[in-house]
């Protein structure tokens, strides 16, 4: 059994300015994929680094206000529409993956449509680099000691500091998070693109697999305190909000497949 390490939120303060850790691991995170960016635009002709940080740019930009757009909306509107000043303290956490993959996909469609270019191609470059900023954020999570698991006995189960935890061991579902939708879901993407595959196929596999990592991992994590479980006793909102995530990926796979078939056939 583990205790969360004691670690300050904030990281210094400067007068009234603070800097926490949390929003240090969104730059790390937004970064790494910056660099992931100028690495992989190397591979490809029709992208240059100017491209490169306009996307992480406009990415980021659709991240942060989709990611908290979708938290309030999606998790916790009661408490906002009554404080609705609390919609500006991000430091405290309250991000929504979901909500952020509209915002960016909302980025990514004004970036194709600037650039003349087709619209999965641009998602198709950006997905294998997105893993990296998730894996960043978790970590954020768990140094903000939010979204901690379900209670476990298991040995490298971590009390956290939060007293609505009530000082029980509880899994880190936050470094589950980090090594599955972040390292392991990098990995996959990051070797199944430097092949070249036919369009949508990235990012179909990335919606995949996000969803269904995203899904299994829920049964480890406490849902939202002012949710709870939707159904079942299990079924909670992330999953519901993963679903969708699956299907549509799993669509895209076998439509881009079926084309690049077609254009096979076509060419002989």
């Amino acid at each position: 059994m583990l205790r969360q390490p004691d670690i300050d939120p904030v990281i210094f303060s400067l007068g009234p300015l603070q800097v926490h850790w949390y929003g240090l691991m969104y730059l790390i995170g937004f970064s790494a994929v910056w660099w992931l960016g100028n690495r992989r635009a190397r591979l490809h002709a029709d992208w240059d680094e100017q491209r490169v940080s306009d996307l992480v740019f406009y990415g980021a930009l659709g991240a942060v206000i989709g990611g908290r757009l979708g938290y309030i909306l999606f998790y916790n509107l009661g408490h906002y529409l009554v404080q609705p000043l609390d919609v500006f303290r991000i430091w405290e956490g309250g991000m929504s993956f979901h909500g952020g993959l509209l915002g960016v996909l909302v980025a990514m469609a004004l970036c194709a449509r600037r650039w003349q270019k087709p619209f999965f191609a641009v998602t198709d470059f950006l997905a294998p680099l997105v893993p990296i900023g998730l894996a960043a954020g978790r970590v954020g999570n768990f140094i903000n000691g939010e979204l901690w698991g379900r209670v476990t006995d298991v040995s490298w189960a971590v009390i956290f500091r939060d007293p609505r935890a009530g000082g029980l061991p509880r899994h880190p579902s936050q470094l589950y998070e980090a090594a599955l939708e972040g390292v392991l879901l990098f990995i996959i993407l990051w070797f199944f693109s430097r092949k070249e595959r036919p369009r949508m196929a990235v990012s179909g596999l990335f919606l995949t697999a996000y969803g269904s990592f995203r899904f299994l991992i829920e049964f480890f994590r406490m849902p939202d305190i002012q949710l709870g479980y939707l159904a079942f006793d299990w079924l909670t909102m992330g999953q519901v909000l993963s679903l969708p995530l699956v299907i549509v990926g799993l669509v895209l796979l076998q439509f881009a497949y079926q084309r690049q078939k077609k254009n096979i056939r076509a060419g002989d």
